[in-house]
């Protein structure tokens, strides 16, 4: 494997990008994995390498790069401590646009250095569900699968919200739910699989039972090692099913 961290300029400034892949062999096509609200760490850049091992281009960019800060540290389970709050502040400051300038120049690069943008991945967890999904609607035609894992405000009014432009997106879609999680709550799972459905989206929703908000991850205690494997075996056939 080939990990590197580099400066991709964009429209705002320069976002720094993990960078994961395999050391032969290629072009591997473009994986996008968009971070959860804690930010840079090394727990995400192993589940990029996981990834990656398989026969991807991983991109991991930090997208609070326009605020400054990329790794927040370990935050204390107190909501009200200010590491949390900060936490909040940087999450509010994203917005979909932004990320989708983001996702063009990071397109942009991996087309320049080797990967194969013609078929793209992408995946997003916790805040960056929807900017996965947003993903493959601006890009229908290269973005042949997306996922969406334990994501959030993927219903709303906004014109950009993940059930609107899902229409859009040609890519096989794959939203996560956490049973229990009071940022996606279950009385909006269904609503959000009927709306897809209505939209004749190529979408699949699939609750994880008994499980919480970031299951996924490893370093929180929330962990649930079946669900995550689980998870980690249907974005692989998600990726294999329509990446190669």
């Amino acid at each position: 494997m080939i990990d590197e961290q580099i400066e991709i300029p964009t429209a705002d400034g320069r976002v720094t990008t993990f960078i994961s892949r395999p050391e032969r062999g290629g072009p591997f096509p473009a994986v996008l994995f968009y971070m959860d609200a804690p930010g840079i760490r090394e727990e995400l850049r192993d589940m990029a390498r996981r990834i990656a091992s398989v026969g991807y281009y991983v991109m991991l960019p930090n997208l609070y790069y326009r605020s400054g800060a990329m790794e927040l540290g370990k935050l204390p389970p107190e909501p009200d401590a200010p590491e949390r709050k900060r936490m909040y502040a940087l999450m509010e400051s994203l917005s979909i646009p932004k990320i989708m300038s983001d996702t063009d120049a990071l397109i942009a690069h991996a087309e320049k250095n080797g990967a194969d943008t013609t078929k793209i991945g992408c995946v997003g967890y916790c805040m960056s569900g929807q900017y996965a999904i947003n993903a493959a609607a601006r890009y229908p035609d290269r973005v042949r699968a997306a996922a969406s894992i334990y994501g959030v405000r993927l219903l709303t009014e906004a014109a950009d919200s993940p059930h609107k432009v899902a229409a859009k997106a040609k890519g096989e879609l794959y939203f996560a739910c956490a049973e229990v999680d009071h940022w996606m709550p279950m009385e909006q799972v269904e609503p959000l699989r009927r709306e897809l459905r209505d939209a004749d989206a190529r979408a699949e929703v699939e609750v994880y039972p008994g499980v919480q908000h970031g299951f996924a991850f490893p370093a929180r205690p929330v962990y649930d090692k079946p669900s995550a494997e689980r998870h980690w075996e249907r974005l692989f056939a998600l990726f294999r099913r329509n990446l190669g």
